[in-house]
Formats: C-alpha cells, sequence, structure tokens
C-alpha cells in the first residue's frame, strides 16, 4: 500500500499545473455525477442546499460560544 502511495505522489509531483487542474476537474465531475445518480432527492435537499446560511455570522465577535 505505501509504494502505490510513494508511486501516486511522484506521478503527481512530475504533473504540471494543467494537468492537475484538469485531473481535479474530471474527479469533480464524476463525483458529482456519481451524487445524481446514487444520493436520494430528500438527503440532497437536506445537505447539498447552495443558499446555506452562514452558520459562523450567528456567533459574533465576543461570543461564548466555544465549539
Amino acid at each position: 500500500m505505501a509504494g502505490l502511495a510513494a508511486f501516486a505522489y511522484y506521478k503527481y509531483s512530475k504533473m504540471s499545473p494543467d494537468e492537475r487542474r484538469k485531473m481535479f476537474d474530471g474527479l469533480k465531475e464524476k463525483g458529482k455525477k456519481l451524487v445524481d445518480e446514487y444520493v436520494p432527492a430528500n438527503i440532497k435537499d437536506k445537505f447539498m442546499k447552495k443558499d446555506q446560511p452562514d452558520t459562523a455570522s450567528h456567533f459574533g465577535e465576543g461570543s461564548y460560544y466555544t465549539g
């Protein structure tokens, strides 16, 4: 397993920035496709909203919330 990780790191380190961007863009598209195909609509509605409010704004400076 460590050999596979070392080989992947080697290949990644030899990639140009353009090749890295293409690889990540391809992975994002594949991930979106998998989510669209296999995640039920009710789960998508709950967890994958684009208009989520900024939860950090509920706890302004000076708040005693420690998380």
